[in-house]
């Protein structure tokens, strides 16, 4: 298949559309339709090619195009069916009535595309911050769990440890032992006093009454 010379080689109209031409295309279509682009703008007296015609009554002059701003409900779709059907914007266009193909790729690369990968970006940042997060929160509850662990280990397992309550036992056991022989020497001792007294004391009477008789 040969294909068709470009405008210029043609002798054919670029650039902006006018009024006049605007007028002439529509009254055309409303009267015979657009059954074939390609010999359209001779029926119809335009020096422009089918391809340009077609894009003009398109995108600006059907008469059932919407115009404004997209509503939510409008980005949500054209989000959704972008994810299924990529940059088919004539797919997504038929799912939408009143918007143009066009005006669909015109509001995605300008606004959507944009949104959604800062969106994506602060997502990321926040789920890896997270991330760390509860990463360095794990990892401190490990080291201080082995830190007491190490610790009671040294603390149950230590030489010096075990010595000192050795020793602390060995003194209890020997002041028990000192106290006892104290009291009982301290006993014996003041036994011995309270004879040695009245040994004296009955000494002492028997003198006197061998002093009286």
């Amino acid at each position: 298949m040969v294909r068709a010379p470009c405008c210029e080689k043609m002798g054919l109209k670029k650039g902006p559309w006018t009024q006049e031409e605007d007028q002439i295309l529509i009254t055309f279509i409303q009267k015979y339709g657009h059954e074939n682009w390609r010999a359209l703008p001779k029926q119809a007296g335009l020096l422009r090619c089918g391809k340009s015609c077609r894009l003009r009554w398109t995108n600006y002059l059907r008469p059932d195009i919407k115009r404004g701003n997209f509503s939510e409900e409008e980005e949500q779709i054209i989000i959704k069916l972008h994810q299924l059907l990529g940059n088919r914007w004539s797919a997504i266009a038929s799912r939408l009535p009143g918007r143009t193909d066009n005006e669909i790729k015109n509001f995605w690369h300008t606004h959507l595309k944009k949104r959604l990968e800062q969106n994506n970006y602060l997502a990321s940042t926040i789920t890896n911050k997270r991330r760390d997060e509860i990463t360095t929160n794990a990892s401190q509850n490990i080291d201080e769990h082995h830190i007491n662990q190490d610790s009671q280990n040294i603390v149950a397992y230590h030489p010096t440890y075990c010595h000192y309550q050795e020793d602390i036992q060995s003194n209890k056991e020997e002041n028990m032992q000192y106290s006892t022989n104290y009291e009982h020497k301290d006993m014996t001792s003041f036994n011995n006093d309270m004879v040695f007294w009245y040994n004296v004391f009955m000494s002492s009477g028997n003198n006197a009454s061998d002093e009286i008789s």
